[in-house]
C-alpha cells in the first residue's frame, strides 16, 4: 500500500448540514427552527434544569446532611524521586520546597507521596507522609519529621 492508496473508511465523513439553503437542502427559510418562540432565537437556548417557571427539582426536594466541603483540607503533594535534587544530609522543610519550585502552593500542607526511590540521605519535614513513602524513607537511611 502506497500513500496515495489511502483511503478514508466508509462513513468516517459526513457532509456538513448547510442550513438557510432553498427549496433543496430542506433546511431553508427557518434553518430547522421551527416558527418563532424562544428556540427559534439567536443565542435562544434554555438552561436544561429550567421547568418552565415551576418550581425546579433541585429546590423541591428538601437539602440533609452535611457538606465538608468549605472546611476540608488539600495538601500540596510531591514524591520521593522529585527530592533527589538535593543534596545529601540537607534539611528539607516546606520552605525550601517551595523555593525551589517544586511546590507551587502550600495549601493546608505538604504531603510526601511513595512515587519513585530516594537514593540520598536527607531529614525530610512535611506535614503528612504516605505508608510507602515512610517505607521508602527509612529504607535508604533517610529521617521524616512530621511537622
Amino acid at each position: 500500500m502506497k500513500l496515495h492508496e489511502l483511503q478514508k473508511n466508509p462513513g468516517a465523513t459526513q457532509v456538513k448540514k448547510r442550513v438557510g439553503r432553498g427549496p433543496g437542502s430542506g433546511l431553508g427559510k427557518t434553518s430547522g427552527r421551527g416558527y418563532k418562540g424562544q428556540k427559534a432565537r439567536s443565542g435562544g437556548s434554555i438552561n436544561p434544569v429550567f421547568e418552565g417557571g415551576q418550581l425546579p427539582l433541585y429546590r423541591r426536594l428538601p437539602k440533609r446532611g452535611f457538606s465538608n466541603y468549605l472546611f476540608k483540607k488539600e495538601y500540596a503533594v510531591i514524591n520521593l524521586d522529585d527530592l533527589n535534587r538535593f543534596k545529601d544530609g540537607t534539611v528539607v522543610t516546606p520552605a525550601l520546597l517551595k523555593e525551589s519550585g517544586l511546590v507551587k502552593k502550600q495549601l493546608s500542607g505538604v504531603k510526601v507521596l511513595g512515587e519513585g526511590k530516594l537514593e540520598k540521605k536527607l531529614t525530610i519535614q512535611a506535614h503528612k507522609f504516605s505508608a510507602s513513602a515512610l517505607e521508602k524513607i527509612n529504607e535508604s537511611g533517610s529521617k521524616a519529621e512530621v511537622i
